[in-house]
């Protein structure tokens, strides 16, 4: 039985900018193994976001296939990817996306909650979750109420709390001090060992890329392994 949970296949995004056409992605093929952990990296505009989108159902591309455990992304219909995403994969964004009137629990239950599962087994894992990641003295607080670094923690929790296959991360530690940063990339270190789930983290972070096992950098619309 193969373990890619996620896999790209002549993966392509072109962009029109008047009478040009521009590139961005160019036919990239690319395979995630269960538990494993990959940092991409690349200058600022070489198409990292865009691939990170395009690999969790949110940016179309132009060509080639997105397959998730092995069911393709872009040939379900919009309800059934957004089913696929909400199953298989969680996101982290640089800035937490955090729901600002709702509490740290509330906001980490909403994708089971979305699935229509008991309130009270939500309620139970949506706890032990924000406990793992060392908020179980935070779970009434709103995001207001909270530091960058527990703000960052809840979107964690969130991700993982619907046991995905894969978190896809875009500069998860980009808006947090060093200390914090570290505290943050801990999390990630352990919940991966812990739970066999597997991360991409597209990241301007040398200490946290140096972290995966992996490092693949975005080079003229290619992965090709750092140097």
């Amino acid at each position: 039985m193969s373990n890619i949970v996620l896999q790209a296949k002549g993966l392509n995004k072109t962009f029109r900018d008047g009478e040009r056409s521009i590139t961005v992605i160019d036919q990239l093929d690319f395979s995630l193994q269960a538990g494993e952990q990959v940092a991409i990296i690349g200058s600022s505009g070489s198409g990292k976001s865009t691939l990170l989108n395009m690999l969790g159902g949110l940016d179309t591309p132009s060509s080639g296939q997105v397959m998730i455990n092995q069911q393709d992304l872009y040939a379900c219909s919009e309800k059934q990817r957004a089913a696929l995403r909400n199953q298989a994969l969680g996101f982290v964004y640089q800035f937490h996306h955090l729901l600002p009137e709702f509490s740290a629990l509330e906001n980490v239950a909403m994708p089971l909650l979305l699935r229509k599962q008991p309130i009270e087994q939500v309620r139970a894992k949506a706890t032990e979750l924000l406990t793992e990641v060392g908020l179980a003295h935070r779970l009434t607080h709103k995001p207001a109420q909270l530091s960058g670094g527990e703000r960052q923690r809840v979107a964690i929790a969130r991700a993982l709390v619907g046991e995905p296959a894969c978190v896809l991360m875009d500069e998860p530690t980009g808006n947090l001090d060093r200390h914090t940063a570290e505290d943050v990339q801990l999390v990630i270190d352990r919940l991966n060992q812990d739970k066999g789930i597997a991360f991409i983290l597209v990241t301007h972070d040398t200490a946290l890329a140096a972290r995966t096992s992996r490092i693949l950098e975005l080079k003229e619309g290619q992965l090709v392994v750092s140097a």
